[in-house]
């Protein structure tokens, strides 16, 4: 754990907070840590689901499990009563613990991997309400069609390995080892494209011939890393797809429920401000817009998409 006190103030990069809003059918939500509702008025989407965020001290030193009312509130301040699917990044707790209480809740099938379908199989779910993906492959759900890249989970995973067996909780933390870790392209029947990367690791190469026009970027852990490692992740996500619009997420702390306002993830495990400073200057530099998403706003990423950047890597003028 690093020494530095405090947390970045998020304050300093209130004009980032700037997404159009939604006005047409197409919708991204997001709902804290990579948790992302994409909508088109007919057929919706959700990665991860996480809603119940237990306390720092819980996580730590006891046991964990889904929080039905936390789930309850956030599926109902969101607007969610059915979704087509249901897809963790990966199995980590702050992922994956909600999954299967979220896809029960709303009717969805519980995609991703084998530590996913264990998650699913332990919340309770049928054999018919889980998907065990096949990387590369596409799948339909509704409008929305859904192809799942391997990935890595980006340095250091605290509970590395994959689930073999179904988590029934309430489990201490490390039951929910990481499993297999996706990157996500999404391509609408409109033809609008995004990836979603949810943890900032990647597999060299991985994303080589894919297109998204967004790209919304898990940066957890990631203000930590060596500043070539800030950019390699940049190069082999958002520069390999083409993104022309970036929307950072997993920087919140997700030891606070979601009734309070959101705040960064402490000094002690992450640097947002490192973070915002080197890919702010990569994003002006290749004319790419880079944004931070808000709270239960319904948000349109493909509206107006710029050529030229605004940003000086803290604040956007």
């Amino acid at each position: 754990m690093r020494l530095k006190p405090g947390r970045p103030d998020l304050s300093r990069y209130a004009a980032r907070f700037d997404v159009p809003a939604a006005s047409g059918p197409l919708g991204v939500t997001f709902l804290g840590v990579t948790s992302l509702l994409l909508d088109d008025g007919e057929s919706a989407v959700l990665t991860d689901g996480f809603f119940s965020r237990p306390s720092l001290a819980r996580v730590a030193l006891g046991r964990i499990s889904p929080d039905v009312d936390r789930i309850d509130a956030a599926l109902g301040r969101a607007g969610v009563d059915r979704l087509e699917a249901v897809l963790p990044v990966h199995t980590h707790y702050d992922h994956a613990m909600d999954s299967a209480a979220v896809a029960h809740r709303t009717g969805a099938v519980l995609v991703g991997g084998t530590s996913t379908a264990h998650v699913g199989r332990g919340g309770g779910l049928p054999e018919d309400r889980i998907r065990v993906a096949v990387p590369g492959e596409a799948m339909a759900y509704g409008g929305w069609t859904l192809t799942l890249v391997e990935s890595h989970h980006c340095p250091p995973d605290r509970y590395p390995g994959v689930i073999t067996e179904p988590v029934v909780p309430p489990v201490r933390t490390g039951a929910y080892r990481c499993g297999e870790a996706w990157s996500i392209l999404v391509a609408h029947a409109s033809g609008r494209t995004a990836l979603l990367q949810g943890s900032a690791g990647f597999v060299p190469g991985s994303l080589a011939g894919h297109r998204a026009d967004v790209a919304y970027l898990g940066v957890g852990q990631l203000g930590v890393q060596p500043e070539e490692y800030v950019r390699a992740y940049w190069a082999e996500t958002v520069e390999a797809v083409g993104a022309r619009r970036v929307v950072l997420t997993h920087w919140d702390d997700f030891f606070r429920p979601l009734d309070r306002p959101l705040r960064a993830l402490p000094y002690a495990g992450d640097d947002l401000d490192v973070t915002m400073r080197v890919l702010g200057g990569l994003a002006a530099e290749q004319g790419v817009a880079l944004h931070l998403p808000t709270l239960w706003r319904r948000e349109d990423p493909w509206a107006d998409l710029p050529t030229v950047d605004r940003g000086d890597g803290e604040v956007a003028p």
